[in-house]
């Protein structure tokens, strides 16, 4: 049987979860929305963990939060950013 502290931060992890979702997709800027992807899928892990799921959540942290996120990060410091250049046609 699940205690209500418990299921108290499961919910709030759950909210965590899908706010960081929704700044993913809603965020205009690429890096913030990559660091928001990464703190949800290290939420996610959170939300395994209250599930007595470990070894689920540890893998998440592993290898989806470190190897995933960190190329995602390091993909989108690499591509060129045209925007905000001030080359203004000269």
């Amino acid at each position: 049987m699940i205690g209500i502290g418990e299921a108290l931060v499961f919910f709030i992890l759950a909210i965590v979860v899908i706010f960081f979702s929704l700044a993913t997709v809603l965020v205009k800027d690429i890096v913030k929305a990559a660091l928001s992807l990464v703190f949800s899928m290290f939420t996610m892990a959170g939300l395994f963990i209250t599930l007595n799921a470990q070894f689920v959540g540890v893998v998440q942290v592993l290898v989806y939060v470190g190897a995933i996120g960190v190329l995602i990060l390091f993909a989108v410091m690499l591509t060129k950013n045209t925007m905000g250049s001030d080359d203004n046609g000269n």
